[in-house]
């Protein structure tokens, strides 16, 4: 009863909204562990969101119930200058605070099969910036009119199997259930150009569209030595269907998917206080029409080869430190580093995603209580990055740029 309570209040919470974007729009870490460690949690067992990390680590993680929550603060800003017939101007995004929920339960069938879920959140796309004023008037930066921004969230249900195959390897499976809602706004100039859009009316300005998704991430765990742990995982794209409000704007008449991604990782015990982690992460954004298509392409928007965000394929490295100060207080700290996946050409469209941080650092701790309970905290800052380029018209020159600070909390309950 306990679970079937809190799993309600996840699902709810996360249709709040989420707004992460540090590794592109996918967060740095899932599960605040992790996230004490940028993010290396490949081949780590000691919570229960392996449905985000690695399946297999079910299988070690033992019975419990993870519930955590972000207090997420991106700063987003995009800037224009010599522009002819767009206006010039800065303008700071004014969503700046978000509560990002995730959850993990695991249950010990036996000694080598258990079986839990993982509740989590991706975005990244959730920017609201306000009319210029002034000269401008009611006119914002890409040219329409009144607030411009966009509002995406997603989240990820994933029930996980996990199976010893031997007393030290393990097995894992996650079907991955997506549910995703967009909306956006302030951008009559691209609904009004004529034959900028395959739809016209499905670019702006429609409320929110949702859709469901579905995918797969599969992973394995094996402790090669009793102090040197390997993992891997891979998860497929996520299909979704379309945005029907925005066929208009997305390639593929509305489509929004997933892309594909997978992440290898090694943790080794140095010494029985002293942990190190190292996480390596691809994610192929070139899957996914929508976001991977250069935004010069030649074509109407919500056309198959329609323009997108054109981001690229990132890497992304994972560092983490674990230090077992007392049998109370564990210590961590990390760094994340990935590749940027906007290029100066794409600039102008991602005014409304400016996913271009690159650099995060990170700290956290655990405390176990009396009752083997644990409190865990984690902080993370992100590193102010920008990308300047050209006007997709050819007419001025534009910035965006980037940085975050979160904050989050989670409380563990071994069962």
């Amino acid at each position: 009863m306990k679970f079937t309570r809190v799993f309600a209040f996840m699902a709810l919470a996360g249709l709040a909204g989420s707004a992460y974007a540090t590794d592109g729009y996918f967060s740095h870490g899932y599960g605040m562990k992790a996230k004490g460690m940028g993010g290396a949690a490949t081949a780590s067992s000691d919570d229960a969101f392996f449905g985000a990390n690695n399946p297999a680590a079910a299988a070690f993680a033992g019975n419990r119930l993870d519930l955590g929550a972000d207090l997420f603060s991106p700063r987003r800003e995009a800037s224009r200058s010599g522009a002819m017939m767009f206006p010039n101007g800065t303008s700071d995004s004014e969503s700046k605070y978000f509560v990002i929920p995730e959850l993990g339960y695991n249950h010990m069938v036996n000694n080598d099969l258990a079986l839990g879920v993982t509740v989590y959140g991706n975005g990244g796309m959730n920017t609201n910036y306000k009319a210029l004023g002034g000269a401008y008037g009611n006119a914002n930066l890409l040219g329409g009119q009144g607030k411009l921004g966009v509002d995406l969230m997603q989240l990820v249900v994933a029930p996980t199997a996990a199976f010893k195959v031997a007393p030290n390897h393990s097995i894992g499976v996650s079907p991955l259930i997506g549910y995703q809602r967009f909306k956006a706004y302030g951008l009559q100039a691209f609904q009004m150009t004529p034959g900028m859009s395959s739809d016209p009316a499905s670019v702006t300005n429609n409320g929110y569209d949702d859709s469901f998704g579905y995918g797969v991430r599969i992973g394995y765990m094996g402790k090669l030595t009793p102090t040197f742990t390997v993992g891997a995982a891979y998860a497929s794209k996520m299909n979704f269907d379309e945005f029907s409000k925005y066929k208009g704007l997305f390639a593929e008449q509305g489509g929004f998917d997933i892309p594909e991604n997978y992440n290898l990782g090694v943790a080794w015990n140095v010494t029985p206080t002293v942990k190190l982690a190292l996480d390596y992460q691809r994610i192929n954004y070139s899957g996914v029409k929508s976001i991977n298509n250069p935004s010069t392409n030649l074509a109407q928007l919500g056309a198959d080869n329609g323009p997108g965000f054109g981001w690229r394929d990132v890497d992304v490295w994972k560092l983490g430190v674990e230090y077992k100060y007392s049998q109370q207080w564990t210590l961590r700290a990390g760094y994340n580093h990935t590749d940027n996946p906007i290029q100066a050409r794409d600039v102008t469209f991602n005014i409304l995603a400016p996913g271009v941080v690159q650099d995060h650092a990170t700290l956290g701790f655990t405390y176990t209580l009396a009752s083997g309970n644990e409190l865990t905290m984690a902080y993370v800052h992100a590193f102010k990055n920008d990308v300047t380029g050209t006007n997709i018209f050819g007419d001025g020159t534009e910035k965006i740029q980037m940085y975050q600070n979160s904050l989050g909390v989670q409380y563990s309950w071994k069962m």
